[in-house]
């Protein structure tokens, strides 16, 4: 990537080498269809490509057969969202969805309201919180409210892409299961950053993408029941009935091979990493007046990605110091929503002003991110504030 320091891995990472490597041999040599079980060279990819199914689900603690393979965390958020409330035999019109969602789940949401569907909006612990409370976290007592008898789905991620809170989500499942509801969560940013265990934490529904931990881009999956609750979804793409008829299209094992591999290389960086992230802020903190953190606490690594910066300058908005840093990768919000000027829903919804949001930026550190890298990212990116 030329000569870019590159710190904007919630957006997305580079592929771990060891996981080209083990993709190229089912692209060149070894590419037949999974699904030609007439001759060994197709029974020789489903073989591997259900083993890779196998090390995936058997990571986030799932069984197998409930794993769905997909394009990416979008397909598998509206699979989620989509297959249940439209199910024929889904009796409840109401779904709950907490206001930092990313605008995958948001605007899914949007989307089913205007079919009729009811939706609930649960606010998250503003950033000025000044009891116990964990900023940017689900506030769990207005959930308890929110959930009703006709609650059928609701929506919680388990990390936020922005300013990366981690919500409670032990907690949040047993609300949602004691009203007889299903828990859908995007695991996206979490899914290679911390240990995920959809059996321990109550999980329905979770969906994740490959290219958010060092695996490639098009290929995700969706954890879809595996537990004592019964989920049912409605196909949202037909046609030639693989996956149990959930979601058909010739599979992908080259994509379902880097995808295990890169899930099954683990979370264990996450000290190392936070110790990059935390130089970066006491540099940048030593040198810039006027800077504050958005989000939880950098000392609270239970209520935090471990490689997640956000924090608000005083006077200069982020997309200007971002264009007066062009060799340092850094983002003002969500990937995803880079082409709407509006500031981050994600701040504006913990309390933050129009002002403090647009003046806000993002970073995040990642597994190949070096201590030189930081010094030199702090050098430029301090030059180019005092140009201001």
């Amino acid at each position: 990537m030329s000569d870019c320091i590159y710190l904007d891995h919630h957006a997305t990472t580079p592929c771990d080498r060891r996981v080209v490597d083990a993709m190229l041999p089912w692209l060149t040599e070894r590419f037949a269809n999974p699904h030609s079980d007439s001759h060994a060279a197709g029974r020789e990819a489903a073989e591997a490509m259900n083993a890779a199914i196998e090390t995936i689900a058997s990571t986030v603690n799932a069984p197998a057969s409930s794993l769905l393979i997909t394009s990416g965390a979008t397909e598998s958020i509206n699979l989620a969202m989509r297959g249940v409330m439209t199910h024929p035999r889904n009796r409840r019109n109401h779904m709950v969805v907490c206001t930092t969602e990313h605008p995958a789940v948001i605007d899914v949401a949007t989307d089913l309201q205007r079919s009729g569907v009811e939706v609930s909006y649960v606010p998250v612990h503003p950033q000025s919180c000044s009891d116990a409370s964990v900023p940017g976290t689900i506030d769990l007592d207005t959930l308890k409210d929110a959930v009703t008898d006709q609650t059928a789905l609701v929506n919680v991620m388990i990390a936020n892409n922005e300013m990366g809170a981690v919500h409670p989500i032990g907690e949040v499942a047993r609300i949602v299961h004691d009203a007889g509801a299903l828990l859908h969560c995007d695991a996206t940013q979490a899914i290679g950053r911390m240990p995920v265990d959809v059996a321990e934490l109550g999980i329905d529904l979770l969906s994740a993408s490959a290219h958010k931990f060092y695996g490639p881009k098009g290929i995700g999956f969706l954890v879809a029941g595996g537990t004592d609750r019964r989920v049912r979804l409605r196909p949202q793409i037909v046609g030639g009935g693989q996956q149990q008829g959930l979601r058909s299209g010739t599979m992908n094992p080259a994509g379902i091979i880097a995808m295990a591999t890169a899930i099954g290389l683990g979370d264990d960086d996450g000290p190392r990493i936070a110790s990059l992230r935390d130089r970066l802020w006491e540099t940048l903190r030593g040198s810039i007046e006027g800077l504050q953190i958005n989000g939880p606490s950098l000392s609270d690594p239970a209520s935090r990605l471990s490689g997640n910066l956000n924090f608000r300058l005083e006077h200069v908005e982020g997309e200007t110091w971002m264009a007066a840093t062009p060799g340092v990768a850094f983002s003002s919000g969500s990937a995803c929503s880079s082409a709407n000027p509006s500031a981050s829903h994600v701040l504006l919804a913990m309390g933050l002003s129009e002002s403090e949001a647009r003046r806000s930026v993002r970073f995040g550190v990642g597994r190949f991110t070096t201590p030189e890298q930081i010094d030199e990212a702090c050098e430029q990116l301090v030059t180019a504030f005092r140009r201001f």
